[in-house]
């Protein structure tokens, strides 16, 4: 596997975001039932989701992401 690096917070938190947009889209849930399943506001979502996102997330919320997809967490941080 090859190493994954991010020049910058900002373009880190972009690729998790559209990788969750990604990963929500293959389940085939809008954002609101990606929502109802979390727990999460939506305007929490649509803020991680959008290509300008600046906004940290912590392990244990991806981790309950990538649970509620079935993925791998890993799966986020893939360009």
């Amino acid at each position: 596997m090859s190493d994954v690096l991010f020049e910058s917070d900002e373009k880190l938190y972009a690729v998790i975001g559209k990788n969750i947009k990604k990963y929500r889209t293959i389940a085939g849930l809008t954002q609101v039932q990606l929502c109802e399943k979390t727990g999460i506001s939506l305007s929490y979502l649509t803020k991680l989701e959008s290509a300008k996102c600046d906004k940290s997330v912590s392990l244990s919320f991806l981790n309950l992401l990538a649970n509620t997809l079935s993925i791998e967490i890993t799966e986020f941080f893939k360009e």
